[in-house]
């Protein structure tokens, strides 16, 4: 509980602002346009995203804190480790995380302040998003094989790149970072490494499936799992408090209650988010008041929270308001947009590249907004321009990356990114 002592203000400051943002009566108000476009954006995101995406994400990244040794991180992510090894799997890390660009940033502040080399670390950071298997199967299904194609290739391509351009950029950090790493000990972990993995098969698989999103069929794979998305999601939540109660020392009492609530969600429940959220909150008193492991989890992963939710939030009010939502306009009429991407020049790429890394995409919902755009005349340049740098970026993420590894390594990154989209919707539009 002293920890609650210390916690209280900001505990209530950001659950007071969720909920008030989650509850705005935005129709009912008499806001300018601009404003409540703003506010609308920000109370979808509350609803859509923060309780099923960025919780578990916070609670993931506060495990690879506390978890995951640091010896570790570095053996195969850090500034020293083997450059095939960390960038091979840092991209294709997204092929598993159905996430957006800011939900990936908690996984990223984890992996990078625990010591990840700055090259691999901004690979997944771009990989983790960009790469979502079930983004690149509607994107194939939607806008046509040959985009999808090109958007998988170009994502993988991308993110080794931009991480080794990162990489390059900073060396003499990363030499730094290296040497200091020889120094650190390769201490015995406390559990053998398989408890520790199914631990985080365990959160991951929640994150997927409480997010697995409605395929464009009635059939198939994708649909069979959407169908019984929440029964996997708490059978992921039973394997999770069976590794807390087995071997992270939390009394069975304690995981019992949360995970009874939670299971709502997967009995039919009307609003499942409700019990999903309930089962969260009941984790998080039962990390947070035990000693040990469970209460440094838990104190790093709320790190993590108090450290990007309030920049998230700025960062979607400011999105909204510019942009506004999908089929809304903002500051910036659609119109603009469209007369600005029509076609396959270098000035249309780039903007595309540049609204793309403005905007905010949530999963899967960047194919039909650029199925819309090339219903009214855009190039397929610009096209996959958007879907290469969407995704991954968006102005909320980068005032949070800001706050991660700086104003500098940020802007280098974005530049990256903006310049890559750009030059391979150039060549996709002469190729096709």
């Amino acid at each position: 509980m002293r920890f609650w002592r210390r916690e209280w203000r900001a505990a209530g400051l950001l659950a007071g602002g969720f909920l008030s943002v989650y509850f705005l009566p935005v129709e009912a108000l008499p806001l300018p346009k601009v404003i409540a476009e703003a506010f609308a954006l920000a109370r979808w995101y509350a609803r859509e995203h923060v309780l099923l995406c960025l919780v578990p994400a916070f609670f993931i990244a506060g495990a690879i804190a506390v978890f995951v040794s640091g010896a570790s991180v570095m053996r195969y992510l850090g500034a020293g480790a083997n450059k095939v090894l960390a960038y091979g799997v840092a991209s294709v890390s997204g092929t598993i995380l159905a996430v957006c660009s800011c939900t990936v940033l908690p996984l990223f502040a984890g992996l990078y302040t625990r010591g990840a080399g700055l090259g691999p670390a901004t690979t997944f950071l771009y990989a983790g998003p960009a790469i979502n298997v079930l983004a690149i199967i509607l994107t194939a299904r939607i806008l046509g094989t040959e985009l999808g194609i090109a958007r998988a290739a170009g994502a993988v391509a991308f993110s080794i790149v931009i991480g080794l351009v990162m990489h390059v950029l900073f060396r003499r950090e990363e030499r730094a970072k290296a040497a200091a790493q020889l120094d650190v000990g390769d201490t015995q972990p406390a559990r053998p490494l398989w408890q520790t993995g199914l631990l985080f098969a365990s959160l991951v698989g929640i994150l997927v499936f409480a997010n697995w999103g409605a395929p464009a069929g009635a059939s198939g794979l994708f649909a069979a799992v959407y169908h019984i998305k929440w029964v996997l999601t708490i059978g992921a939540a039973l394997v999770l408090g069976g590794t807390l109660v087995a071997w992270f020392g939390l009394p069975l009492a304690r995981v019992v209650v949360p995970g009874v609530v939670a299971a709502g969600a997967g009995v039919g429940f009307p609003a499942p988010a409700v019990p999903f959220a309930a089962g969260a909150l009941g984790l998080a008193v039962a990390t947070s008041t035990r000693d040990g492991e469970p209460a440094e989890w838990f104190a790093a992963s709320w790190g993590f929270a108090k450290q990007i939710l309030p920049l998230l939030l700025l960062g979607v009010l400011a999105a909204g308001a510019l942009l506004g939502r999908p089929g809304e306009e903002g500051l910036v009429p659609s119109r603009w947009i469209v007369a600005a991407v029509g076609g396959n020049s270098l000035g249309a790429n780039l903007f595309a590249s540049v609204a793309g890394a403005l905007m905010y995409f949530a999963t899967l919902t960047e194919v039909p907004i650029v199925q819309g755009l090339l219903g009214s005349g855009m190039g397929k340049g610009p096209a996959l321009a958007l879907l290469l740098a969407g995704p991954a970026l968006s102005l909320p993420s980068i005032l949070v990356m800001r706050s991660i590894m700086g104003t500098r390594k940020t802007a280098a990154f974005v530049t990256l990114v903006v310049v890559m989209a750009t030059v391979t919707g150039l060549l996709y539009g002469w190729l096709s």
